[in-house]
This record gives C-alpha cells, structure tokens and sequence, in this order.
C-alpha cells in the first residue's frame, strides 16, 4: 500500500480483522490503562508534553510513583521523550492512544453521573 500523499487524511479507523498479534497488542495497551494512576498520566499527557514535576503536581501521586509509572510507559512504547536542558519532556506517540484515554473517560464519565449512552 502506497504511502498516503501529505494532502491525503490518514484513516483514523483501521478496519482489518483482529488477528493475534492485534488482539495481544490491544490487551497490552489495556492492561497499560487499567491503572488509575497511568490512566491519569496519560489523560494529562493526551492535553499535551509534560515533565515529571508539572505530572506530579497535577496527580494526585507521589513524584517517585508518576516516575515508576512514566518508565513502564516508556518502556512499553506508549510515550515518548525528548530532553529540554535538564528536564525530560513526555509526549504521547500518536493521537490513536489519545483518542482512547479520552473514551475510555467519556465512557466512564456516562457510567459515574448516569448520562444516557449515545452513538
């Protein structure tokens, strides 16, 4: 498949089949969600960068736990980072996890205050 022209908009639905390697990719994003902690980490980083302070501040956790945290994210390819003098700037890799930090939220959101489902 040829690489979309930079004017063409890139699918943001990826319809194919869940084989495997999809299907265990996809169970290791959500085990990455499933603490609250590196949900919220990563919901403050889907707002935009970050260094461990600022994550630290708005958390509601310890900066030695946003930092544990950050490392198994980095480790596991769900942020990225890029040195600013001294500080270390986290970044969320692509918007497709963004989307789904925001969702996962959206939903839980419906599910907390009783909003009605909507398509």
């Amino acid at each position: 498949m040829p690489a979309p022209k930079p004017e063409q908009h890139i699918s943001l639905d990826h319809a194919v089949e869940p084989d495997a390697a999809r299907l265990a990719s996809a169970s290791d994003t959500f085990r990455m969600l499933s603490d609250p902690t590196r949900l919220h980490i990563l919901w403050l980083l889907s707002q935009g960068p970050a260094d461990v302070t600022a994550l630290t501040a708005a958390s509601s956790a310890s900066r030695t736990a946003v930092s544990q945290h950050l490392a198994k994210l980095r480790f596991s390819g769900m942020v990225d980072t890029r040195k600013e003098g001294r500080n270390v700037i986290y970044s969320l890799p692509d918007g497709h996890l963004a989307r789904l930090v925001r969702e996962g939220l959206n939903l839980a959101d419906h599910k907390v205050t009783g909003e009605p489902p909507h398509a």
